[in-house]
C-alpha cells in the first residue's frame, strides 16, 4: 500500500466527518452565521462560543484552537506555558515545508501543533499538553515529540498527573523516520511517567488518526473522547480494502471505540472539566 495514498484516505475521512476551525480568524463578527455541517442548522458565532463550539440543535462538536480548549479546562489565570519557544526545523530539506510551517504559525499564532503547559483544573495541578489541528493538521514532527516528552518530563519531576488532548493527522511525512521516532520517543516517556506511579488522562478529540493514535494518545490510564471523534490508524478505505470487507456504520467514532473496549467513556464538552477533575481528585 502506498503510504502517501493512505495519508490522503485518512485526510479525505477527516473532511467527511469535520467542520472546517470555527474560530480561524481570531474572535470575528459574534453575529456571523455558520452552518452546522453535521446537521445543517444555523447559529450565529456567538451562540457557538457561548456554547463551547457545540452545536445547540445536534451537539456537534466542532474544533477549537488549543488555547480555546485551555481556557476551557484550566482554572482561570493558572495555566503557565512550557517549552515557549521550542520550535520545529526542516532537517530534510522537504520541498516547500518551511513556507508551509511559516504560513501555519502566521495564522494561527502558534510556533508548533502542541501548547504543553501546567495548571490547576478545579484547583488540582497537572500537566497540561493541547494539540492544536490547525497547525499542519497536528501532524508530529520532531517538535511536537520533543514537547510532548518534555511534559512527560516535567510531570515525572514534579510529581504531577498529566493530561494530553490528542488532535491530529499522523506522523508529519516531511519529516520522514525522524518524525516516525517521536512515537517511541514519547511512548518511552510516558512509560517513564507511569513507573513513578502517576496519573495519565487521555483526551482524544476530532480526530485523532495515525502515528498519535498508535502512540502516546492510546497509553493514558484513562482514555476519554469526545463525542463523533474518529479515532483510528489507518483510513477506513484502505482497512476495507484490507480485510475485503464493509466496515460498520460508525466504525472508528467514539462511540464505537467505547463499545469496543478502547475509550473508557465519551464525555461532552460541557462535561470535560467536571470528569477531568473528578479523576483526578480520585487519583489523589
Amino acid at each position: 500500500m502506498n503510504p502517501f495514498s493512505e495519508r490522503k484516505d485518512i485526510l479525505n475521512a477527516i473532511n467527511r466527518v469535520i467542520r472546517p476551525e470555527t474560530e480561524t480568524g481570531g474572535r470575528g463578527d459574534d453575529g456571523e452565521v455558520l452552518e452546522c455541517r453535521a446537521c445543517g442548522s444555523r447559529s450565529t458565532k456567538g451562540e457557538l462560543r457561548e456554547n463551547l463550539y457545540v452545536c445547540p440543535h445536534c451537539g456537534f462538536h466542532s474544533r477549537v484552537s488549543a488555547r480555546s480548549r485551555i481556557r476551557m479546562i484550566a482554572d482561570k489565570g493558572s495555566f503557565r506555558e512550557l517549552s515557549r519557544t521550542l520550535e520545529g526545523s526542516d532537517p530534510l530539506d522537504f520541498p516547500g515545508y518551511r513556507e508551509k510551517t511559516a504560513q501555519a504559525r502566521e495564522t494561527t499564532g502558534l510556533r508548533e501543533a502542541v501548547i504543553t503547559g501546567t495548571c490547576r483544573v478545579d484547583g488540582c495541578k497537572v500537566v497540561l499538553a493541547v494539540m492544536d489541528s490547525r497547525f499542519l493538521m497536528a501532524s508530529m514532527g520532531m517538535a511536537v515529540g520533543e514537547k510532548i516528552t518534555r511534559a512527560c518530563e516535567y510531570a515525572v519531576r514534579k510529581k504531577l498527573p498529566l493530561i494530553v488532548f490528542a488532535a491530529s493527522g499522523g506522523a508529519r511525512m516531511q519529516e520522514g523516520i525522524l518524525s516516525l521516532m517521536q512515537m517511541a520517543k514519547t511512548s518511552a516517556a510516558i512509560a517513564r511517567h507511569d513507573e513513578a506511579g502517576l496519573l495519565y488522562i487521555s483526551v482524544l478529540t476530532n480526530p485523532t488518526t495515525g502515528g498519535v493514535t498508535a502512540s502516546f494518545a492510546s497509553l493514558g490510564d484513562v482514555i476519554l473522547a469526545e463525542p463523533g471523534a474518529l479515532i483510528g490508524f489507518a483510513g477506513p478505505r484502505v482497512i476495507e480494502q484490507t480485510i475485503g470487507e464493509k466496515l460498520p456504520e460508525g466504525f472508528q467514532h467514539a462511540e464505537f471505540q467505547r463499545e469496543h473496549g478502547f475509550v473508557d467513556a465519551v464525555v461532552s464538552r460541557a462535561e470535560m472539566k467536571e470528569t477531568l477533575a473528578r479523576l483526578l481528585r480520585l487519583h489523589q
